[in-house]
């Protein structure tokens, strides 16, 4: 599932090789991930038009777009939610492909274009496609970023802090609310929880000031080291969120339970209650 990593490598990808194209065809005929626009509205808004820059919130990206022609009022937004299963691709005009993440769907090989659900052809034939199996993904014209959290990768002290606090919430179920803190998803938060030594399920009420440090710490380094590395699925408690698996750090048994509505896993030790 994509998280900020894979985010963070899609919007990397779209900067290096598709800003400064002119799109002559947009395909926006899939009436689920392009809602709520009817079919050819983004196509409209955006033919003529270049990629100007592309940036990155939590699990959201967006485009920016010129004027056409000699316009120099700016275009539309163009937003791309990447959802559970969506990748970015960008197909040259001699076939090369540059992937917008580490993983490839199972069984999908370069060039199997089948689960395309919203593309855009530029002026050189070059291409961006947003490939999805599941269909979950979401593209929109000017969607609201500012509904956001702070980005889990930039995020101050005293943002964390204030996201942190209040209420009475599972730790966990506060570090996937992206509207207080953006770019955390299931994976990312247990591990960050491991790092941290502390319990999935404690309220955010019971944490004190050390506990926040060792949150922010943690964090930055779970979200660093997945960017580092390539995905989520590089970080270290991952390959042991599983039934017979021992806690890598001190070979505690792991623990599985359900907190927020996810799927969790904790060290037995030294993330006890």
């Amino acid at each position: 599932m994509p998280e900020l990593p894979e985010v963070e490598s899609a919007r990397s990808v779209i900067e290096r090789a598709a800003l400064g194209r002119q799109i002559v065809d947009v395909d926006d005929t899939d009436t689920y991930v392009c809602r709520p626009h009817l079919p050819g509205e983004i196509r409209s808004a955006l033919l003529g038009r270049k990629l100007t820059a592309v940036h990155r919130q939590g699990k959201s990206m967006w485009c920016e777009t010129s004027g056409v022609g000699r316009q120099r009022t700016p275009g539309p937004i163009l937003g791309i939610h990447l959802g559970m299963s969506g990748k970015i691709v960008i197909a040259n005009a001699d076939g090369i492909e540059i992937d917008g993440g580490d993983y490839w769907e199972r069984g999908r090989a370069p060039g199997d274009y089948r689960f395309t659900r919203f593309s855009l052809t530029f002026a050189d034939d070059g291409s961006l496609l947003l490939i999805d199996p599941r269909r979950l993904a979401r593209v929109r014209l000017n969607p609201p970023t500012e509904l956001l959290g702070p980005d889990a990768a930039t995020i101050s002290p005293a943002e964390f802090r204030a996201a942190l606090s209040g209420g009475t919430a599972p730790i966990k179920a506060r570090l996937l609310d992206q509207h207080a803190l953006a770019g955390i998803g299931n994976l990312l938060a247990d591990e960050i929880l491991w790092r941290a030594k502390i319990n999935p399920a404690r309220p955010v009420s019971e944490l004190d000031r050390a506990d926040l440090d060792r949150l922010l710490r943690a964090t930055r380094s779970s979200v660093g080291a997945a960017v580092r590395e390539g995905g989520v699925h590089t970080l270290s408690i991952v390959a042991f969120r599983k039934p017979g698996a021992l806690c890598p750090r001190d070979g505690a048994p792991m623990v599985r339970g359900e907190v927020g509505g996810r799927t969790t896993w904790w060290c037995s030790r030294e993330q006890a209650r």
